[in-house]
């Protein structure tokens, strides 16, 4: 039996940074659709998207969002990533890793930097090859080198989708992003309670068209780096059919609560008088308005006019609830019981603060080191027998919620939701991502210890991550040589090269503002 208690305190620092804007607009072009085999490029671009103020971004491909990756269920991945990152304000260095994807032996390829590989170094690229193995849904990738606008939509299509019959159309024009906007740099918003200046869906591109009598699986992607947002469409129900890549027992709501980087397919039948139709994605930042067309996109239907809508914001009468969602196929597991709880804005868990180490921790395990003494980060790592179920609990004594909790390399039962008093052991959401709750809420999840390799398990707010909310899951360090052989080459080689990177880190606030 494990027992794992993850005991997170915080502590804070603030400062103001400041931006100049200019004058000049740079718009963005419509993202490029790529598929399984592909070469995407990690670059600096100036934007501006909806005139929101013009700053530097690091992008794929020059594209925010990034592109599309699409793939048919049982495709192989081969996916360059390529670094040409060259302005010194914001990280030089990246990886990009494949969120919901499970990595099963191929634990070298989750794109981690420090736990499962070495970052790309400028002028060098890494080919991330892997299956998903049996997996269908909707999934993203990222960068977890701050938030200046890496990160795009992946999708799995599965042609023998059990919940296909429910609606006609899925494809690239039915993919919905949503992503909180900065304008400032990450680097400079790093130790500062950081608050998102917009959300943008669809990046700049505000335009859904529907016609009239047709079903619609819109996939929503929710990829900001903080913020959390209320979804709904004037007029319309969501039947929601899907949670993480994983399918659920259809569920009919009319506002969705969506945290970063959790994902939802939702049905949306083209049933209302032709015309336009507010989509709202309203933040919880102070303020939040959708004035001026903020927070917000157009579903319009076809032979409509081309004005905003007029339509006006109803009060929610069946929001999202997580407890009412059920997973399709094969949920539950019995488990074990650990603690997570957090206070502040410097994180530590069992009064340890995440750091990266020097070597990433697969290394560290291909090399010989299989305790957790031996681990590094020390305090960080924690070592799991294989074929086990581990069941943790994640409890909240901190502001700065709710917290998104996500686990790499795996999807878990959600048996206990923030903010509920009663556990589901028969038929609990799966997914990959949990609402921790706020101040005195707790979450239990539960995995089966099936994956053999370091796996990371943090919270998805950016700046919460880099002040130390992490944790590494080492699933059966004995036995991931074999699990994840043959390494490429090209993995071995990212080590050396970063080793002898000359470049800088970007300069990041200082300044004290103690929350305890």
């Amino acid at each position: 039996m494990f027992i794992l208690f993850l005991i997170v305190s915080f502590i804070s620092s603030i400062n103001a940074a400041s931006v100049v804007s200019r004058s000049e607009s740079y718009p963005l072009s419509q993202p490029a659709v790529h598929g399984p085999k592909a070469r995407i490029t990690i670059g600096n671009r100036v934007i501006a998207p909806m005139a929101l103020g013009v700053r530097e971004t690091t992008l794929v491909d020059g594209t925010f969002p990034g592109p599309l990756i699409m793939a048919q269920k049982g495709d192989h991945f081969d996916i360059e990533v390529v670094n040409k990152l060259e302005d010194d304000s914001m990280f030089e260095l990246t990886s990009v890793h494949w969120h919901g994807i499970s990595q099963n032996r191929t634990n070298y390829a989750d794109g981690t930097s420090f736990v499962t590989q070495c970052p790309i170094t400028p002028n060098h690229s890494f080919l991330h090859s892997f299956s998903a193995q049996g997996q269908a849904g909707t999934f993203w990738y990222h960068s977890h080198y701050s938030c200046d606008g890496l990160r795009g939509p992946l999708v799995i299509y599965d042609p023998e989708d059990p919940l296909g019959y429910m609606y006609d159309i899925d494809d690239a024009s039915t993919v919905i992003t949503l992503a909180d906007w900065y304008h400032h740099l990450a680097p400079k918003l790093r130790g500062m309670i950081a608050r998102a200046d917009s959300m943008l869906i669809n990046g700049h591109a505000r335009l859904i068209n529907v016609r009239p009598g047709k079903r619609y699986r819109f996939r929503l992607v929710q990829m900001s780096c903080d913020s959390n947002v209320l979804f709904s469409i004037d007029g319309h129900n969501l039947n929601i059919i899907e949670a993480d890549g994983v399918l659920t027992e259809p569920l009919v709501v009319d506002q969705l609560q969506i945290l970063a980087s959790q994902r939802y397919s939702v049905v949306l039948v083209a049933d209302q008088p032709v015309d336009n139709y507010w989509i709202r994605s309203l933040p919880n930042t102070d303020n939040a308005t959708y004035d001026k067309g903020m927070n917000s996109a157009i579903l319009r239907y076809e032979g409509a006019s081309e004005f905003n809508p007029t339509t006006v914001e109803t009060p929610s009468t069946n929001p999202l609830l997580e407890t009412n969602l059920r997973a399709l196929i094969n949920p539950g597991a019995p488990a074990l019981q650990g603690m997570v709880t957090a206070v502040g804005l410097r994180f530590y868990v069992n009064n340890v603060t995440y750091q990266s180490p020097p070597v990433p921790v697969l290394l560290q395990i291909l090399s010989g080191a299989r305790d957790p003494s031996q681990l590094l980060p020390n305090g960080s790592v924690y070592v799991f027998e294989p074929h086990k179920v581990v069941e943790l609990t994640i409890a909240i004594a901190a502001p700065g919620g709710p917290h998104p909790m996500h686990l790499h390399g795996h999807t878990f039962d959600v048996v206990q939701s923030a903010g509920s008093s009663t556990f589901n052991y028969k038929n609990p959401v799966r997914r990959d991502v949990v609402s921790a709750g706020n101040i005195g809420q707790q979450t239990v999840i539960r995995w089966v210890t099936d994956n053999s390799g370091p796996w990371f398990l943090h919270c998805h707010i950016d700046w919460h991550l880099e002040a130390g909310f992490a944790v590494v899951m080492a699933e059966s360090p004995e036995d991931t040589g074999a699990h994840v052989s043959p390494v490429p080459y090209e993995w071995d080689r990212l080590c050396p090269i970063y080793d002898n990177y000359k470049g800088s880190l970007p300069e990041v606030a200082g300044g004290g503002l103690d929350l305890n």
